[in-house]
């Protein structure tokens, strides 16, 4: 759905616009937009991308109208604002925050893969039971508490246990509550930073998989379609 939001009134000038003035005209009358990143010319003429953050929104050469939707190449057949967005939260693999994760090793854990997890998250449950068929693979779990008032709280306890990997286990495979000592734990705070990172990223749902090309696939991925696509990656490689 498209909305066409009108902005005061202005006679529109033939002449092409400065950015830096649709910048400063789009931040003088819409205060959430003071923060404009970037603002460039579409393949549609007169029609202008306003990026923040990696939110995006388009505007007309003049400024008076602002548009919250998503733009199609019909000739292209392709989405570009999905396209856009989509580079804008590309991650790279090699830069994750992996010491606000802990690590899960079966085999020789030769191929990897990242996860951000919610410990209240049922598809992540049958995720992991899942992931037992996959072996000689190392996964790096982002605890990532976004879906109940509690998820906060059991991700703490499990990033506090003693052995985090076996907390996790046996919570998410065996419904063993964890418990840890709340004032016993360092690094606290790599949970707010998981949040922060999944906010900047648009992680909207747990679980999603990142895997080392920098894909990232969201949902309960079977075990067989992870396989396959490491085997893959080591075909690529």
């Amino acid at each position: 759905m498209v909305t066409l939001v009108p902005l005061a009134a202005q006679a529109a000038d033939d002449a092409q616009p400065s950015t830096e003035a649709l910048r400063a005209t789009l931040g003088q009358r819409i205060p959430q937009l003071q923060g404009i990143d970037q603002v460039s010319p579409t393949p549609m003429s007169g029609l202008y991308e306003v990026r923040v953050g990696t939110d995006v929104f388009y505007t007309d050469a003049t400024g008076d109208f602002l548009i919250q939707g998503e733009l199609f190449d019909t000739q292209a057949k392709r989405n570009i604002t999905e396209d856009r967005i989509r580079a804008l939260t590309a991650i790279d693999y090699q830069k994750l925050p992996f010491e606000d994760a802990f690590t899960v090793v079966r085999g020789d854990g030769s191929r990897q893969i990242a996860v951000f997890e919610d410990p209240n998250c049922g598809y992540c449950k049958r995720f992991e039971r899942d992931m037992l068929n996959l072996d000689n693979i190392t996964v790096h779990v982002f605890l990532y508490p976004i879906l109940s008032p509690d998820s906060f709280e059991k991700s703490r306890d499990i990033w506090c246990a003693k052995d985090t990997a076996a907390a996790w286990s046996q919570w998410m495979l065996g419904d063993t509550k964890p418990s840890a000592e709340k004032g016993s734990c360092e690094n606290q705070d790599a949970l707010q930073r998981n949040l922060a990172f999944g906010r900047q990223y648009k992680i909207t749902g747990t679980p999603t998989i990142i895997f080392e090309d920098g894909t990232r696939v969201p949902g309960a991925v079977p075990a067989q379609q992870i396989e396959q696509k490491l085997q893959n990656l080591d075909k690529a490689s």
